[in-house]
């Protein structure tokens, strides 16, 4: 009898301290982006500074796909950019009639640049010059697929101007280092590591995103702006180019506790030092900037936490 006791007795314990145990699930994207790695140190973070918190980041599709598993209740924190985000609330573009109202945002990072990166023997040099050409717009259904879409649209091309391929990051990369496409859109912190990859093997150019596509991109669509991605930013790339950038961001569920978002928030920002460690991006994420290019309604607790510091009045 007292076996059994003290079986039970222990297994009331270890439920008790699973029970206590705060686990946080961060969705990310592929391991040759910028949200990987920022992922896997933001769970480091809130494992080394909240008592009892088990996070783990784990490598996904990206924008979409983590959209998608947080409305499935897979995921807990997600990475997406903001465009996206702003078409899963409201129901539109890829995302029409698919409006998730429970979508929240805890903060805005850094700027996602679209980078169309090109062979420089494919003779490309302007977006025009894709016509014709075998080109990745990135996965199939991601953020980068929707970027590739709006700027073909801009410069008066669609999807049947070029020969399509649907290729994540990584795997543009390949393709490319194997002449099997022409060019690629990859929209991604930079430097992006597929893309450093690439221009250590093969001779590549940063096509530029400007002028009256840029322009007429903007007007469409308010989430663009200009981003310059300075020389040297690549291997073999010897002046600035000009392109279009989105913003990246944090979301998650309006139901997570407000109490654990504003904790969350609260010891990112007190540690931003890990994430600059973990990518050159980490430098851009500041509290100040948090709320610039917010698409979707705060978090309760995230407000909570900007009204606190300042940020939001």
């Amino acid at each position: 009898m007292k076996k059994i006791l003290a079986v039970v007795f222990c297994l009331l314990l270890a439920t008790s301290v699973f029970a206590q145990q705060q686990f946080i699930t961060i969705a990310t994207g592929g391991t040759a982006g910028t949200y990987f790695p920022l992922g896997g140190a933001l769970a480091d973070i809130w494992n080394k500074n909240i008592p009892k918190m088990n996070a783990t980041a784990q490598s996904t599709g990206a924008s979409i796909a983590n959209i998608n598993l947080l409305k499935g209740g897979n995921v807990d924190i997600i990475f997406t950019q903001n465009d996206v985000a702003s078409y899963s609330y409201n129901g539109t573009e890829l995302l029409k009639g698919q409006a998730y109202k429970d979508l929240r945002g805890l903060a805005c990072l850094y700027n996602e640049t679209i980078q169309l990166v090109a062979l420089e023997s494919s003779g490309i040099k302007t977006v025009a010059d894709l016509k014709g050409k075998r080109v990745s717009v990135g996965a199939a259904g991601s953020g980068t697929e929707a970027n590739a879409r709006q700027i073909l649209a801009a410069a008066g091309l669609t999807y049947n101007d070029i020969k399509v391929q649907y290729l994540s990051f990584g795997e543009s990369a390949s393709n490319m280092k194997d002449g099997n496409i022409d060019a690629a859109f990859n929209t991604a912190g930079i430097p992006t590591a597929a893309v450093q990859d690439l221009s250590v093997s093969r001779k590549m150019v940063l096509v530029p995103i400007d002028g009256q596509i840029a322009a007429k991109l903007m007007a469409q669509y308010p989430f663009y702006a200009l981003q310059v991605a300075p020389a040297g930013t690549y291997q073999g790339q010897t002046k600035d180019v000009t392109t279009v950038a989105v913003k990246s961001m944090l979301a998650c569920s309006s139901k997570l506790s407000a109490n654990l978002v504003y904790e969350l928030l609260d010891t990112m920002f007190k540690n931003t030092e890990r994430l600059i460690a973990a990518h050159s991006q980490g430098k851009n994420i500041k509290l100040a900037t948090a709320l610039e290019g917010m698409s979707i309604p705060l978090h309760a607790g995230a407000e909570k936490f900007y009204r606190e510091k300042g940020i939001l009045k």
